[in-house]
């Protein structure tokens, strides 16, 4: 590899991350004080964000458009880490998503390489992709894993990768009549995914449309929102806000890990984290308009729209604006899996920079 290309490498988007990445293990560390059962989230959130930082600069040094010629292979991947999850999997609080024996979730790397995949099906029919046909084709590429990660449960997710998918088609030339006809049939399977949700899921959107159903159910919302409320312009102070020091939150360093920001920095340190994800996500789709193919572009868009759609569900979870799915805040929330698949994607990202045009001698 010629050490040239290296010199397109952003260090913007690096440093973007970098910042991130330590605000979330210090917000971590504010949020698990005097809990023994969390107290070693800090350090194993700072073990794994130095894994996924030392693997960035590796995956960025393979040339993105090799993975390409892996499509199956990788989608193969997809399945079979999947399908094990399902067999032989480690059950936690009603969910069966982890291997047996790691903290692992196959789930949160198959986001990453169904993108790959997806970008390289879509790019290499760019000028067919205006058929109905290939766009239900791609629709089966990812309704498959899709289909298993429901069964873990995992709702979230399969949510998550619906819009990637949606982002990507639409990046790769979807005709909007076919984006309408889409629309119509979910509209009217509506009814049938409604049953096919378990009591737990259904509780939470019914919950939402209506808070006074059971107010109970509402706790940790209120809780979230009464943090947020409470932080001001500057908030209490590092590891000084009530709510989550006095564990009246719950869940407060993953799915409500904004809260916490919102209460103890306030609305000030949530604009600064606001910035932080706004700058990450310019230099992703910078890389994409510089990339210098369509499978290149198409791997940026959907790595921005993974971080963005997530972003935008776990603070609007917080602020009671959606409703709760479990969907973790992009290099803040705990979580190994999360966070490494994270730095992995913006390795392609910085590996489609590197490469968007011809080394200069």
């Amino acid at each position: 590899m010629d050490r040239k290309i290296w010199r397109n490498f952003d260090f913007v988007l690096l440093a973007a991350t970098v910042f991130l990445v330590v605000f979330g293990v210090a917000m971590i560390y504010s949020a698990t004080p005097d809990t023994p059962d969390l107290r070693d989230l800090p350090r194993r959130q700072a073990i794994w964000a130095l894994v996924g930082l030392a693997l960035m600069p590796l995956v960025a040094a393979i040339d993105y458009r090799f993975l390409g010629n892996l499509q199956k292979p990788l989608y193969a991947l997809i399945i079979a880490s999947l399908l094990l999850v399902l067999l032989v999997g480690q059950a936690t609080y009603g969910a069966q998503r982890w291997i047996s024996g790691s903290s692992f979730q196959p789930s949160e790397l198959a986001k990453v390489l169904i993108i790959v995949t997806l970008a390289q099906f879509l790019a290499r029919r760019e000028k067919e992709i205006g058929r109905f046909h290939y766009v239900l084709l791609s629709i089966i590429l990812v309704a498959v894993p899709m289909v298993l990660i429901y069964l873990q449960p995992h709702l979230g997710t399969v949510i998550v990768l619906a819009v990637v998918w949606l982002i990507m088609v639409l990046m790769a030339g979807m005709h909007p009549l076919h984006l309408g006809v889409f629309g119509l049939i979910g509209l009217l399977a509506t009814p049938l995914i409604w049953v096919s949700l378990k009591g737990y899921m259904q509780e939470r959107l019914l919950l939402f449309v209506n808070p006074a159903r059971d107010p109970a159910a509402r706790y940790n919302i209120d809780q979230a929102l009464i943090s947020i409320g409470s932080g001001g312009w500057l908030g209490k102070g590092y590891a000084s806000g009530s709510q989550s020091q006095l564990h009246f939150l719950r869940v407060r360093h993953t799915d409500f890990i904004f809260s916490v920001i919102g209460e103890e920095m306030g609305f000030v340190g949530a604009l600064v984290l606001f910035a932080l994800i706004g700058i990450v996500l310019w230099r992703i789709l910078r890389a994409a308009s510089l990339a210098r193919d369509s499978f290149g572009r198409l791997i940026a868009c959907g790595v921005a729209a993974l971080i963005f759609f997530q972003s935008l569900v776990n603070i609007g979870m917080n602020l009671g604006l959606l409703p709760v799915i479990g969907i973790p805040l992009p290099f803040i929330s705990s979580g190994g899996s999360s966070l490494i698949t994270l730095l992995v994607a913006e390795g392609l990202v910085q590996s489609v920079v590197m490469r968007h045009k011809k080394i200069e001698f």
